[in-house]
């Protein structure tokens, strides 16, 4: 066995922000026939609704390398409770070694509380296995260029988009019992990322697998394939016809940092298409997938030395070519293009310190800044406390991952959704 870490972050499931002292217990998934245990008992969220760096047991990251039949990660359950509000219990959070796990877990207030429940006031998330270990339907092959929809569609895109949202359908698209989850884009990326691929990977394996799962879903937004068949999705979660996304699975540092620097590069083939390229991909052990990506492969290249373009071209052609979606709808500011650090001053510091400022009524342990618009000491010690919080590398300045990273904070906790998350 080796050290895997976690940490568990409880929000509340309307405003989105976090939820200071409540109680984290965690409890081993054991294989069939052993009993379960407890690992951690009575642990109190902070100011940020958080517990943090907790160290557990993971199988050897061997396990991990290469196909095996042995579960590569840990499996635990993470029970969260608080007066006012339901309990929750999370069954399966995924622990690989090395690697820090980040558990969200949105809290429901007794008097909001209208879902069903598999315990009596409890509810349960239930997290399945990643794809590479589980067993799953394989991808049925499809055209990576579509039709574009006509001019009358859902809505028109000059350019690919990456969307404020992504509407997951959580099953086979005519299953019309299936919910349909609006989950914000980066977040998609993340959850489908930690689904499909393992990671304990080499970092230009996981940009690969990254920027093929970006081109998919932003292909299937810029079509609009399902709206044009009648559907009110984007996307499903099964394999057979999109990637596997899993409602409220935990995430891992080592995807997120990736998603966080490039959820809006895709790939286009040929130049001249307007439209990314469903890139899809396969395993490649249990399911082949010819002149596609397949994920043992890419990982075998990663290991090589390869980086993420050499990567996509061996599988996807050198025609290739890679590009950015112009715009980010769904954030108040765009990135300015350049990295703002110690020394920069103007309206885009102003900026960021007025939505630090903002997020730290809901984060108190955010230093608050002063708006002058000038990059001091102080707005890099507050980005600092951020990036900490949110699981991205602490540097104090502000880059393109760190930007959009605040953007989606705080829009999150200054803007009650008015959608629903489930619909």
């Amino acid at each position: 066995m080796q050290d895997g870490f976690l940490t568990v972050s409880v929000l509340d499931n309307l405003t989105n922000r976090p939820i200071e002292g409540a109680t984290v217990n965690i409890y081993s998934n054991p294989e069939s026939g052993e009993r379960s245990s407890i690992v951690y008992q009575n642990l109190t969220t902070d100011s940020s609704g958080q517990v943090t760096g907790l160290k557990l047991d993971a199988p050897d990251i061997i396990f991990s390398q290469q196909p095996s039949d042995v579960r590569p990660y840990s499996q635990y359950t993470v029970e969260v409770q608080i007066d006012g509000y339901e309990t929750v219990l999370v069954d399966g959070t995924q622990v690989f070694p090395t690697v820090e796990s980040r558990q969200n877990v949105p809290l429901l207030s007794k008097e909001r509380c209208r879902s069903s429940y598999s315990r009596q006031n409890e509810e349960v998330y239930n997290i399945g296995d990643n794809t590479l270990y589980g067993t799953y339907p394989p991808k049925i092959p499809e055209s990576d260029l579509k039709p574009l929809p006509p001019p009358t569609g859902f809505v028109v895109l000059d350019n690919p988009v990456v969307p404020e949202f992504v509407v997951v359908h959580d099953g086979l698209p005519e299953n019309t019992s299936a919910k349909n989850y609006w989950i914000p884009f980066k977040e998609y990326i993340k959850n489908v990322a930690s689904s499909e691929i393992y990671s304990t990977w080499p970092e230009q394996t996981i940009y690969s697998n990254v920027i093929a799962i970006v081109s998919f879903t932003l292909n299937r937004v810029f079509t609009e394939w399902y709206r044009n068949k009648g559907y009110n999705f984007t996307i499903t979660s099964t394999t057979a016809y999109d990637h596997k996304f899993i409602y409220n699975r935990n995430l891992f540092d080592t995807i997120n940092v990736v998603v966080d620097d490039i959820f809006n590069t895709f790939i286009k083939r040929p130049p001249t298409s307007r439209q990314p390229l469903l890139a899809q991909y396969c395993d490649g052990k249990k399911s082949q997938c010819p002149n596609q990506m397949t994920q043992w492969g890419s990982k075998d290249l990663g290991d090589q030395g390869k980086d993420f373009e050499a990567i996509l071209r061996y599988f996807y052609g050198d025609e290739i070519v890679f590009e950015k979606a112009p715009v980010v709808s769904g954030v108040p500011v765009s990135f300015p293009g350049e990295t703002l650090q110690v020394g920069s001053s103007g309206k885009y510091v102003k900026t960021i310190q007025n939505q630090l400022n903002a997020i730290a009524k809901s984060y108190p342990a955010i230093p608050k800044v002063k708006e002058d618009g000038i990059y001091g000491e102080s707005t890099a010690e507050s980005v600092k406390t951020f990036q900490r919080i949110f699981g991205l590398p602490q540097s104090g300045v502000v880059d393109f991952k760190t930007w959009y990273e605040i953007s989606r904070v705080y829009v999150a906790v200054t803007k009650i959704a008015s959608l629903n998350p489930t619909i």
